[in-house]
């Protein structure tokens, strides 16, 4: 084990928020408080964008109960970004960036550096580490894991999963009861879309809203499965003449038998330049209205999905803070260039542990959901994927509230001190 590095410590966040992403920046907080050899913590705001331009935070002028109450608080409470540091497409920016970045790690000490997100964030903290060794300063850069998706390798799940499918099968279930109760002669359908571009787990986790054969989702129309029109309006239609009602979810990157995303918008890009998703349930209404002649609406579940800290898995909860503490331990015994990962032991009971993996292997991969854990037919994951995913929405998080509603923490977000010319654009 190496010997500790003396210095200052530096958390941020980047990429979609998640019901509990911070919690996992609690847990780093926490466990970086018991160690001598760190002698300041600091945010970085709005992830490396911020940091480029020297935005940080002390967080050692916020106090303990805002910290605590990170675990309960959704979004990102540093501030994210979806800025990349991108040798490929732009060498050229890409090197100033990381001429800047490393000057603002050594102007304010930095010697521990954590970053909580998911592929591309991974891909930065690798950066961060891969430098560090070129230019010979001491750092320890460790990813902490993070995204509703669920689509990063080598790990059993990531933190922010286990919430979003909680409160996207209660939501189901809810709008499932809402539409049994007003079915008629006609027959309807409802669509509810939810996120999740290449991988479809946020949608498959919807199944577990079935306590029985015919309750909802009666339809999952997963990116991983290619979207067949025909096959899919007879099983509307026949699901409709069985129940009076159908209702599908859908992942807004379903694609059809072409590779093309259905609710793909190529007339807008988003900051990694992929057409913006934004269309999926509306492009479905569009065809099962006029083909199947049915009173057909939509619900798009949009932030409220990734936000939802008010029905947050308590599994998720625990486990994202674990992981925060993880990587610091990590980094104290001398490790760089590591995702912590997520383990399970066990399913009956559910056990798990965490564990370290290379950043090479995680970095801009994505982890679609086994062939083997979709019924044959395509339209619902199998008792194996639900095998997977029930744990992981396990326990209620007893959340604080003021004047009947969430009390999430507020920071004080007191600056450091700027010490560097300001960034030039």
């Amino acid at each position: 084990m190496s010997q500790p590095l003396a210095g200052n410590l530096l958390v941020a966040q980047s990429g979609g928020p998640t019901a509990v992403i911070n919690s996992s920046i609690a847990g780093v907080i926490s466990e970086a408080g018991r160690h001598e050899c760190i002698e300041e913590i600091y945010g970085g705001m709005n992830g490396v964008y911020g940091i480029l331009q020297e935005n940080l935070i002390d967080i050692g002028e916020e106090n303990t109960k805002s910290i605590q109450a990170l675990k309960h608080t959704p979004a990102a409470a540093l501030g994210t970004c979806r800025y990349k540091i991108n040798f490929k497409l732009n060498p050229e920016q890409a090197e100033k960036d990381m001429n800047r970045l490393f000057e603002v790690i050594e102007a304010h000490n930095i010697r521990y550096f954590f970053y909580a997100g998911g592929n591309d964030s991974q891909d930065t903290t690798n950066k961060v580490h891969l430098e560090a060794a070129k230019r010979g300063y001491d750092i320890r850069a460790i990813g902490v894991p993070k995204t509703i998706d669920n689509d990063l390798p080598h790990t059993d799940h990531t933190p922010g999963y286990g919430s979003v499918i909680k409160y996207n099968a209660t939501t189901v279930m809810e709008v499932g009861a809402d539409l049994r109760s007003q079915a008629t002669d006609e027959g309807s359908c409802c669509i509810i879309e939810v996120m999740g571009r290449a991988a479809g787990w946020i949608a498959a986790g919807t199944v577990l809203a079935k306590e029985q054969e015919d309750d909802p989702p009666h339809i999952i129309l997963l990116p991983e499965i290619p979207f067949n029109e025909t096959k899919f309006l007879v099983k509307a239609m026949d699901t409709v003449t069985k129940n009076g009602y159908c209702i599908v979810v859908v992942g807004e990157g379903l694609k059809d038998t072409e590779g093309n995303e259905i609710g793909a918008d190529k007339t807008k890009l988003d900051a990694f330049g992929h057409p913006v998703l934004a269309g999926a349930a509306e492009r479905l209404a569009e065809i099962v209205e006029p083909a199947l002649n049915l009173k057909t609406r939509t619900v798009k579940l949009g932030y409220a999905q990734r936000a939802a800290a008010h029905y947050a898995s308590q599994t998720d909860v625990d486990e994202a803070f674990a992981c925060g503490e993880a990587a610091v331990r990590a980094a104290i015994e001398g490790q760089s260039g590591f995702m912590v990962k997520l383990v399970r032991e066990s399913d009956e009971p559910y056990k798990w542990t965490t564990g370290l993996q290379p950043l090479e292997d995680i970095a801009n991969q994505e982890a679609l959901i086994p062939r083997e854990w979709i019924s044959e037919d395509g339209w619902l994951p199998n008792e194996k994927f639900e095998k997977y995913a029930r744990p992981l929405i396990q326990g209620e998080l007893h959340l604080p509230t003021r004047g009947g509603l969430p009390a999430f923490a507020r920071l004080n977000k007191v600056a450091v001190e700027k010490v560097l010319p300001p960034l030039e654009p």
